[in-house]
């Protein structure tokens, strides 16, 4: 898939999974940095950022990754209701990542033409997404959830269903995760070091997305 193409086109969920091995869990204080990060991130090859919604600034940062950022397609996380989807559509997000999921969050999502990664750790989460027709997801979270043996365990009765684990998920066991057939990308947070971030070590970030986009996975 080329975004950069396709940059006025809608994407699916499972597009914004495959772009790359890792979709980086971007928290963002300082709205000066927004562009630089997402600059950085792209050097290295990442091109899906999740700018989550942890902090005050994260809706001006999507806002101005959108704006000045072409070949970046930036999404919103910790979106945790229909008020967050629409402020994220409003700002320019182009896809949302949710911590769980709600037929709220679902619902203005699809009223907002966005695709969504909800989150889920259990049977029964997994089965409300898919009634409401969502089939990639985000398993969240993952480590403290059960990690590779819970995904494992979930391929028989979910075959359909592919994942995005999140928490937890490092470069060092990564590949761990990436290995398993119903596993497209990971997310995680090491590629935006709170250190880096705060001395605006950006090429050590291209770096770490250089190393995230060699990552090899079954599903692509």
């Amino acid at each position: 898939m080329d975004v950069t193409m396709n940059i006025s086109q809608k994407l699916s969920a499972l597009q914004v999974m495959q772009d790359a091995p890792v979709i980086p869990v971007i928290v963002l204080n300082d709205v000066g940095q927004a562009v630089l990060l997402a600059r950085a991130l792209v050097a290295g090859g990442i091109r899906m950022l999740e700018v989550t919604l942890r902090t005050p600034q994260a809706l001006a940062c999507i806002e101005a990754i959108a704006r000045d950022v072409p070949e970046a397609v930036v999404g919103a996380g910790t979106v945790r209701s229909a008020a967050d989807a629409q402020a994220c559509a409003m700002a320019g997000a182009r896809f949302v990542v949710s911590p769980g999921y709600t037929h709220a969050v679902g619902q203005a999502c699809r009223d907002a033409g966005l695709p969504l990664l909800p989150g889920v750790a259990t049977g029964s989460e997994i089965m409300m997404a898919q009634e409401d027709g969502l089939t990639e997801l985000k398993f969240f979270p993952a480590l403290q959830a059960g990690g590779t043996a819970m995904l494992k365990a979930w391929g028989g009765p979910f075959g359909d269903v592919t994942f995005c684990p999140t928490g937890g998920v490092s470069m060092a066991n990564a590949a761990e995760f990436l290995a398993l057939p119903n596993v497209a990308c990971v997310g995680g947070s090491w590629l935006t070091p709170a250190d880096a971030l705060a001395c605006g070590d950006w090429d050590r970030m291209t770096e770490l997305a250089r190393q995230a986009c060699l990552l090899t996975r079954r599903v692509a």
